[in-house]
């Protein structure tokens, strides 16, 4: 008897979890992560699942001969913001379970 009592509260906390943890998903979605690269040439905001929301391109990073610059900085700006995105959702939900370990957040982020 007290195996199920034990297996009950195993299965609530179970479901109290999923639903923090669904809260802090629903929140994030709403966040924005802001990173710039390139000394603000470029400027990424992503969302809290890491998907870019915007692109923010300085002209005067516009050369015509060295579009591979520009693309390396659209690159590591998109990287900071959605690593940015990680780094707070990693953090949300250790402080929600207590630091105990979550499988694969990527598929959280979509990745």
């Amino acid at each position: 008897m007290e195996n199920m009592n034990q297996l009950q509260q195993l299965m609530q906390l179970g479901q109290q979890m999923q639903s923090r943890l669904a809260e802090i998903q629903q929140r994030l979605e709403n966040e924005t992560f802001t990173a710039a690269a390139g000394g603000g040439l470029v400027e990424v905001t992503a969302d809290g699942k890491g998907g870019v929301r915007s692109l923010k391109i300085d002209p005067s990073a516009v050369d015509p001969d060295d579009l591979e610059m520009l693309e390396d900085l659209i690159l590591a700006a998109i990287s900071q913001a959605q690593g940015k995105a990680r780094d707070k959702l990693e953090s949300e939900m250790k402080q929600a379970t207590g630091g105990m370990p979550l499988p694969n957040l990527g598929s959280i982020l979509g990745g």
